[in-house]
């Protein structure tokens, strides 16, 4: 196919990700109750401020924590997983082709999909790695007794931890889910918009924030 128009499918892909993640970003800033990755941030760090305030529950805290510490690891060893299997498959043929990518062509945007592929993965990977940093640090805080003066002085930085690795687990889930697009343009630069389209629908229904139900 024309090499042109392969490179243009591909970047129109990139910029529409690129655009999507911009207006996320930007409404997120300004409304953080419109998305979901900035209004769960706000609900975990008033759930470090609630706990902070009721003595006997630091063991919940350090299982809530847990849980959330347990569910960054799968998304990780996934991730890392995936990474080794991508360069086992791609790796001899990527740095076969790396001389030759400045020749263009479809040849060298198929290198760079297969690389732009590693690194989104590797990218999941570490974002869900600083998450269980963050998370374990926190864990730390939120198990010392609430009435110790260092609880209430480290409450402040449990909630930075906590609100950090929320958004990294978040980054990790959403650059495991853009490594699609990056497969199909590898199948053929051409089906990478419209796997791309999809890949919005999926992320516009993964950044509805949930309702509040009132209950009578």
């Amino acid at each position: 196919m024309n090499p042109s128009i392969a490179w243009a499918a591909c970047a129109l892909s990139l910029l529409i990700l690129a655009g999507y993640e911009f207006r996320a970003h930007t409404l997120g800033k300004h409304s953080p109750e419109r998305v979901a990755r900035y209004a769960n941030a706000r609900v975990r760090m008033h759930w470090v401020t609630a706990l902070s305030a009721q003595p006997g529950f630091e063991i919940v805290a350090v299982q809530a924590l847990r849980n959330s510490l347990m569910s960054a690891t799968i998304s990780g060893s996934t991730a890392a997983l995936a990474a080794m299997g991508a360069v086992t498959l791609a790796g001899s043929s990527l740095m076969a082709d790396l001389p030759h990518i400045n020749a263009g062509g479809s040849t060298s945007l198929h290198t760079v999909l297969k690389g732009l592929l590693v690194l989104a993965l590797f990218a999941s990977y570490v974002c869900s790695a600083m998450a269980m940093r963050y998370y374990g640090h926190a864990s730390f805080i939120m198990s010392m007794p609430v009435a110790s003066p260092d609880r209430q002085a480290l409450t402040p930085m449990a909630a930075n931890h906590v609100h950090r690795a929320g958004l990294l687990y978040s980054w990790g889930l959403r650059l495991f889910l853009m490594v699609a697009p990056l497969v199909a343009g590898v199948v053929h630069p051409l089906a990478m918009p419209p796997v791309t389209l999809l890949l919005l629908v999926a992320l516009h229904f993964f950044d509805q924030p949930a309702a509040c139900v009132e209950m009578d």
